[in-house]
């Protein structure tokens, strides 16, 4: 863990870095929303066939992620962000040049390869790295300023569109990575130079988790966890501290990485079925087209007002607690839904994005509470590999139940929010 980092230079680490993964999301996830059409129509496809690489795209990342992780735990996260910029330049321009579908979806696939490399699981491992298991505050914090990416991202895509056209918005993205988001991730720290841990780095045993009140808190940086192995073996096996070390904890109980592997999986779920399809959701429910469109717009300003919260409050308590409220949202949202029809659309919308906010933060915060920081890129990476591949196919079974149900489609998103509270609860602090 590096040393000597006080609070002015964290704070710029946290800006460079949310910065540069704003510019990632905005440049990947979000641009199938404004580029699909225009982009299928200039080879005389349907838009079905964009999002389907795009879904490749999200596999291809799953299957990246552990590796990312894993080299991250070896040499820190810069030259593997740095990296990842340099990956999302080449596929944003091989999309830009492609003349046939196939080179269209091969510009796909290393976005793809970019995602794996440069977005939220890997910027978590370097503030892992970086801050050990302090790292929450800091991983709030780039996920709050990441959290516009949508907000920033789309309205950008669309000018680009409007001016220029498809391909040359997304060489524009090329070109945001490599003069902004390249130089800021630049700026992280190099390495993992760590010192001895400190007996006090075993917090997540104590119920109530208090940052706030931790010694990893002092201004030069958090006592470090045991160095992380070399390996990219699956997270049942991480990297064994040495065995001389007394504050050696033994690796995670296989249990209990499954059920954090199905929580993942099933928020991934819900949170891109509603990303897909919550204007048609809502205006089955009896919204109209105007409410439907102005509660979706509330989903950002939730889930960063969710993780401002967050940020303060929920701090003061083990990231379970926060993560068993924020995935109890989403099945008592669609109640509220069904029961009350179109009125309830921005309750909806509102609890809604704001368990998605905090959630996202818990895909971070929960592995390094529960297991440590040693290996934790590695495992992050498997952790959210299978929500990754479920996350692809997300939007076709959603929009297959929407078409078929109606309204009553939520009932599928309500029940795997139950699971996933259910898991959560099953889990416990070590």
């Amino acid at each position: 863990m590096l040393t000597g980092l006080r609070p002015a230079r964290q704070g710029l680490i946290v800006a460079a870095l949310g910065t540069a993964q704003t510019v990632g999301w905005a440049s990947s996830y979000y641009t199938p929303a404004v580029l699909a059409v225009p982009m299928a129509a200039s080879f005389g496809l349907s838009p079905v066939w964009v999002f389907g690489a795009f879904s490749m795209a999200l596999v291809v990342s799953a299957m990246v992620g552990p590796w990312a992780g894993a080299r991250i735990d070896r040499i820190g996260g810069r030259g593997v962000l740095m990296l990842s910029n340099l990956v999302f330049a080449a596929g944003l321009t091989v999309l830009a040049v492609a003349p046939t579908p196939v080179a269209l979806f091969a510009g796909w696939a290393v976005v793809g390869l970019g995602m794996g490399m440069g977005l939220y699981e890997a910027a978590f491992a370097t503030l892992a790295g970086i801050y050990g298991r302090a790292a929450r505050g800091p991983i709030t914090g780039i996920t709050l300023i990441a959290g516009f990416a949508s907000t920033l991202g789309w309205p950008l895509s669309g000018l680009m569109l409007a001016a220029w056209g498809w391909r040359e918005a997304c060489l524009g993205w090329a070109l945001i990575h490599l003069c902004l988001a390249l130089p800021l991730n630049a700026l992280l720290p190099k390495g993992t130079e760590r010192r001895a841990p400190a007996a006090t780095d075993s917090l997540a045993d104590s119920p109530a988790y208090s940052p706030a009140a931790s010694p990893d808190d002092s201004p030069d940086g958090p006592p470090a966890g045991p160095p992380a192995g070399p390996s990219a073996d699956p997270p049942t096996d991480p990297p064994a501290n040495s065995p001389t070390d007394p504050t050696s904890s033994p690796p995670p109980p296989r249990y209990a990485l499954w059920l954090l592997a199905f929580v993942f999986a099933a928020t991934w779920f819900n949170s891109t079925a509603m990303a897909a399809h919550l204007p048609g959701l809502l205006h089955a429910a009896g919204a109209s087209t105007a409410v439907a469109i102005a509660a979706g717009a509330l989903i950002g300003p939730a889930q960063v007002a969710a993780r401002v919260l967050e940020f303060g409050l929920l701090r003061r308590f083990h990231p379970l607690a926060s993560a068993r409220l924020a995935a109890s949202a989403h099945p008592v949202a669609a109640v509220c839904l069904v029961a009350f029809g179109g009125p309830a659309a921005y309750v909806f919308a509102l609890l809604h994005g704001a368990g998605n906010g905090i959630l996202t933060i818990a895909k971070g915060t929960l592995p390094l509470a529960l297991f440590g920081a040693a290996g934790y890129g590695a495992r992050l990476g498997w952790l959210n590999a299978p929500a990754r591949v479920l996350q692809a196919a997300a939007p076709l079974i959603f929009g297959a139940a929407l078409a078929a149900w109606g309204v009553q489609a939520v009932w599928l998103t309500a029940g795997v929010g139950v699971l996933a509270t259910v898991a959560l609860f099953l889990l416990r602090h070590r």
